[in-house]
């Protein structure tokens, strides 16, 4: 499928002569047939022995993944924190207080950071903490004052969805008999709440986090470039620019790996915190 994009890693080269470019291709192996390019491809990502790069001569993707990963993950951990330290608690308080203002405001606010994304979050952010209040920085990942605006532009993306999810999972707990029943016994309606609603109503939380998880940890496309962050999505987007396939394949299967091994680890956080899947 890569393959079948118009251009290629060469075309956009200055003119150079026939038989230098031919060399190019015959040291990249784009003179075999497509085929063989495929297997030759898939063996060389199994045995984890990646050929050069013809956006980077004298690198491979393992080069590159290991020094912008990295960067990746510590934006994707600072940004989900954010989003659950800030998204669970909002559809908390908007379930125990249905239809009141302490529901209606945190759910529009909410309405409206799924309806910002990130590509408008982020430079307004920028242009008002950055610029005008010189608050943070607005491009890099250096300092602590580099780090604030990327991670909190991700993080309040993802915090809307995480609220919205929690508020309507909280309800269906909330009207659960099990709740009734803690409620006619005397508990108190905090403990209720945070200690037997919460954890049945943060599973479709928890199941949300999965590819968001994977998505956060390899960083935002986007927000990397806005922020000039030198992280793996900003690698990603050169490389498809470049035409630079190898690169392209081996980010595209890390991201997928690392989607399997998300789903995974909440697939296993699910069973451990739902006593009926445990019964299964």
């Amino acid at each position: 499928m890569i393959r079948l994009a118009p251009g290629g890693p060469f075309s956009d080269e200055r003119k150079i002569a026939e038989h230098i470019l031919e060399q190019q291709k015959e040291y990249y192996g784009y003179n075999d047939p497509i085929i063989t390019q495929y297997f030759r491809t898939l063996g060389q990502h199994i045995t984890l022995d990646l050929p050069p790069l013809t956006s980077h001569p004298g690198l491979t993707a393992a080069d590159i993944i290991t020094e912008s990963f990295p960067t990746s993950l510590e934006l994707g951990l600072y940004s989900i924190i954010i989003a659950l330290l800030i998204g669970i608690p909002a559809g908390v308080l908007a379930a125990a207080k249905k239809n009141s203002w302490l529901d209606h405001i945190p759910m529009s606010l909410s309405m409206v950071g799924i309806c910002m994304p990130t590509f408008v979050i982020g430079p307004l952010l920028a242009i008002v903490f950055g610029i005008w209040l010189n608050w943070t920085s607005v491009s890099g990942w250096e300092y602590p004052r580099d780090k604030a605006l990327p991670s909190l532009t991700l993080g309040l993306f993802y915090a809307a969805y995480v609220a919205r999810l929690t508020r309507g999972s909280m309800l269906e707990v909330i009207n659960s008999d099990f709740i009734r029943t803690a409620r006619a016994k005397g508990v108190s309606e905090v403990r209720t709440i945070l200690v037997h609603a919460l954890r049945g109503g943060i599973m479709p939380v928890i199941s949300f986090l999965g590819p968001t998880l994977a998505g956060l940890v390899t960083g935002s496309f986007v927000v990397e470039s806005i922020f000039q962050i030198p992280g793996i999505g900003r690698h990603f987007i050169l490389a498809a620019v470049n035409r630079d396939h190898s690169l392209i394949l081996s980010t595209v299967l890390l991201y997928a790996a690392l989607i399997m091994l998300a789903n995974l680890l909440v697939d296993i956080l699910q069973v451990a915190l739902d006593p009926k899947l445990r019964q299964q």
